[in-house]
């Protein structure tokens, strides 16, 4: 296979030198050396492939053409155009091929085998927002593991659906409380007009049908995807006397940009270190399941299936029949000797059947949940996530706490939209409304024993919230709290308070929304304000994607930032700055008619210089301002051909990242925006 470029590791924690702030979260990428395949008369797909990873693009007629290309340079061929497909092995560029299957399917698995990649799409809908998903996360630069890992529990939604298509009208609404979504492929049911499949013989679907299965999906979730072959054995329908059937479907999940596969643990083991060593950056969750109610956690068995396991799983995951209470707190036992002897891999133990259902609300990694809407359970026993947060209630392990919103909240729908995801997810707090002036004290409520968290609009200065013991790198940067976190290692309440800041993480998203990271890396961008508390968070977001130099108008940044920051002072400053390409305005409202004429001058200056008609004219803008606006910047940006993006999508973003941090649940972006009617804040 061609190499495949890993990103470069996060820098570390923030840290102060020689007065200047250094950002916990910047993502310094590799820039990808591509090579994309397309198939004839899709050639627009090259294109926006360049675009998302923002770099050139040049189309050749032949493979003898791609050696000696530069490397910050994405190279395109016609898959018609390669005659032997075993040359491209020697390519040392991640090899990405290309089918859009609204205009047929031109798939050849010859030359799919010495790819790295596959890329499924159809022109509509969210081409570019999963094109950018697939490539950030294939290229190394976008981690979803790392972000799990780091959550008290995780959960995942396990699809019962024989296509997934019937599922995605109330998706947003099936994965609330969802960390990651589990497509069981042995159900799957392909329809018979598809004719003759790949596994035909053996009553599972064609790997055709499941590519198809896992695009659908992808396009309208932003969940990580778990990739799951079930066997005859193990409550699934794919044959044991076939592994090599097995390791096909799961070298294409790999393919496919699946975040996780599930590698059954009965698998011979060169399969499974083969799949290791061709993960890419994929996860594996070596997976046992026992059916047949005899199983030990109290057994040596049970400690050699965990090594096992661990030998190449990055989640080690073990299920049980049980028929006795007491097999619940042997789990536990099993649970927590596992935890304090190894580190890595994580852990995930649980119990089937009625009985078990006491370690379903006790496992906190990767816990299968269902849901009311699903046709059928994925497994006895399982719960939702609403049902577990019950169940820990019921048990004393989630106490119900007091989360306040304070400021303007009512006017602007926050408040409302806070109290859906609550009873969404049927978690026990109480969402207390406090409008206040902005510069009044919140230090009582802080103070109180039921305190579970608060979000603000507007934030709270940082300077003045000397009474928070904690605060995060983000909030200390940025100057600006808009969310206290009130974090217990008891879970009975009153535990240490953290001062944070969720607003530039929502930045950060809403930029990556159609482009990678590394596209930003050393990029000019151009912010406007009218004062820097107006762009602190944008500077700190823009500061993550490693981006510079940033440029200001109507403000002068006083504070030490981590990239260079210059200030605008007139036009002739403003001309030696050919083609920024972000541009985000935080005006008020009713000065965001000055953003039309600067994205008009920056979009005539990059047409004039344009030497392709498939090159994009503009890059991105970002609108923060709220309210009634004196002119439609979005729309300006728009019609120049910007990616442009306004308040809501940044608030609605920011909602997620705010739920992360007060009750440690997952909503999907979608959900936000369709529970806030999509005009959240806006």
């Amino acid at each position: 296979m061609a190499t495949v470029l890993q990103a470069c590791e996060p820098v570390p924690a923030m840290t102060k030198s020689n007065g200047v702030m250094k950002i916990e979260e910047i993502i310094h990428s590799e820039p990808p050396r591509l090579l994309v395949l397309f198939d004839e008369g899709q050639e627009d797909i090259l294109q926006i492939v360049a675009d998302v990873v923002g770099q050139p693009y040049v189309a050749v007629d032949a493979a003898d053409d791609i050696a000696g290309r530069q490397v910050d340079v994405v190279v395109g061929i016609s898959n018609q155009k390669i005659s032997e497909p075993e040359a491209l092995r020697q390519i040392q560029r991640t090899i990405l091929t290309t089918h859009c299957l609204d205009t047929g399917d031109l798939r050849d698995e010859d030359l799919t085998s010495v790819c790295d990649y596959e890329y499924l799409y159809t022109l509509k809908p969210f081409l570019r927002r999963d094109l950018a998903r697939f490539l950030g996360f294939v290229l190394g630069q976008i981690k979803p593991h790392e972000d799990l890992k780091k959550k008290r529990r995780t959960t995942l939604l396990s699809t019962t659906f024989p296509d997934v298509r019937t599922a995605l009208p109330n998706l947003d609404i099936l994965s609330v409380g969802a960390d990651s979504v589990e497509i069981r492929v042995d159900l799957l049911k392909e329809p018979e007009a598809n004719g003759a499949s790949d596994a035909a013989a053996t009553g599972v679907p064609g790997l055709k049908y499941v590519g198809e299965q896992i695009m659908w999906l992808r396009q309208r979730t932003e969940l990580p995807i778990i990739f799951t072959t079930r066997c005859t054995n193990e409550n699934g329908r794919f044959p044991m006397d076939d592994p090599m059937l097995f390791y096909r479907y799961l070298r294409k999940a790999i393919q496919w940009g699946c975040e996780y596969i599930d590698v059954e643990l009965w698998l011979p083991h060169e399969i499974r270190q083969r799949l290791s060593r061709e993960k890419g950056n994929s996860k594996i969750i070596s997976a046992f399941h026992d059916f047949s109610g005899k199983f030990k956690w109290t057994s040596p068995e049970a400690q050699a299936l965990y090594k096992e396991g661990a030998v190449y799983g990055d989640v080690v995951k073990m299920i049980a029949l049980i028929t006795s209470n007491e097999e619940n707190y042997e789990l536990e036992y099993f649970r927590s000797i596992t935890q304090s002897t190894y580190t890595h891999p994580l852990f995930s133990g649980l119990n089937m059947g009625p009985t078990g259902q006491l370690s379903r609300t006790l496992n906190k990694v990767f816990t299968p949940i269902t849901h009311p809407l699903l046709p059928m359970i994925a497994a006895p026993g399982q719960l939702s996530a609403a049902e577990i947060n019950s169940m820990l209630h019921s048990m004393g392990q989630m106490p119900g706490l007091d989360i306040y919103a304070i400021g303007n909240v009512r006017s602007d729908g926050q408040a409302m939209f806070f109290e859906k995801c609550l009873n969404e997810l049927s978690l026990p707090h109480q969402l207390l409304c406090v409008e206040q002036a902005p510069r009044s004290p919140i230090e009582p409520m802080l103070s109180k024993a039921n305190f579970g968290g608060a979000f603000l609009n507007p934030p709270l200065p940082a300077t003045t919230a000397s009474y928070i013991p904690s605060l995060s790198d983000a909030a200390v940067a940025i100057g600006q709290i808009d969310t206290v976190v009130a974090s217990s290692k008891s879970n009975t309440g009153g535990g240490s308070l953290v001062g944070d800041n969720a607003t530039w993480k929502g930045i950060r998203a809403t930029l990556t929304a159609d482009y990678i990271p590394s596209a930003y890396t050393e990029r000019p961008a151009l912010i406007l304000a009218s004062a820097e508390s107006q762009a602190a968070a944008a500077i700190f977001a823009l500061q993550s994607l490693n981006i510079g130099p940033i440029y200001t108008i109507g403000f002068k940044a006083k504070s030490n930032y981590a990239a260079d920051v210059h200030h605008f002072r007139g036009i002739e400053d403003m001309k030696r700055v050919e083609e920024p390409f972000v541009i985000i305005s935080a005006l008020p409202a009713e000065k965001s008619f000055v953003v039309a004429p600067l994205l008009k001058h920056y979009s005539s200056s990059r047409s004039a210089r344009r030497t392709s008609p498939h090159q994009r004219p503009g890059k991105v803008f970002v609108d923060l301002s709220s309210g009634v606006k004196k002119g439609d910047p979005i729309a300006v940006a728009a019609s120049f051909g910007w990616a442009a993006y306004g308040v809501a999508d940044v608030n609605a973003w920011t909602a997620v990242e705010t739920l992360r941090l007060l009750v440690g649940q997952n909503v999907p972006f979608d959900f936000v925006r369709l529970a806030s009617g999509r005009s959240l804040y806006a």
